[in-house]
């Protein structure tokens, strides 16, 4: 059905080294894989075997749980994307995250790595690193303007006054800083 690679970590890794719970979830006890460095794991890759026909529909979901913490989505898999590297961001030890995933024991005194099957429509993205990356590199460029026109900023009673051409002076400083320094928007994006 699915396989498993954790890069520089392991070999291919097939669904019978995890536990399936019932028809549509597995888990991966990480006391069985690495112990308690369960988080120096930061990323797994997950496919399709080529014999698996998973509904367009369906996705491969993959959760990640630390001892006494609650699942949490990592991203997914479906045929349209058949593999992908996932960042796994472990939740804190014995914290309250939202419950994700209707296998196993939230309270379980091991971390996990859950897979299920699930609807792609209820699935709110596949890759949650990603979306968090730009969500930053949104921030961090808001910031800039914002940083931009404070400096240009007068006060009028209670409101703020900047020149008409501020967004263009902005947006021109911004393409010739990135012009000069390849490095100024790698630094948005980290």
């Amino acid at each position: 059905m699915f396989g498993v690679v954790f890069p520089n970590r392991s070999f291919p890794i097939d669904i019978s080294t995890f536990t399936q719970i019932d028809t549509f979830h597995w888990v991966l006890d990480m006391n069985h894989f690495v112990g308690e460095a369960y988080d120096q794991i930061s990323e797994m890759c997950i496919f399709l075997l080529n014999n698996f026909n998973l509904p367009p529909d369906k996705a491969l979901a993959v959760y990640v749980q630390s001892p006494g913490s609650a699942f949490v989505f990592c991203g997914a898999v479906t045929l349209a994307r058949p593999s992908a590297v996932l960042s796994l961001q472990w939740p804190e030890p014995g914290s309250a995250a939202k419950m994700q995933l209707t296998a196993g024991d939230s309270s379980s005194l091991s971390a996990k790595i859950g897979v299920s099957v699930e609807d792609v429509a209820a699935l709110r993205s596949l890759d949650v690193v990603a979306e968090r990356r730009i969500e930053k590199l949104a921030m961090k460029v808001g910031e800039n303007l914002f940083n931009f026109m404070q400096s240009f900023c007068g006060v009028d009673g209670s409101k703020l006054v900047v020149p008409m051409d501020i967004l263009d002076r902005w947006f021109k400083k911004f393409q010739e800083k990135a012009k000069r320094d390849p490095d100024f928007l790698k630094s948005f994006a980290l």
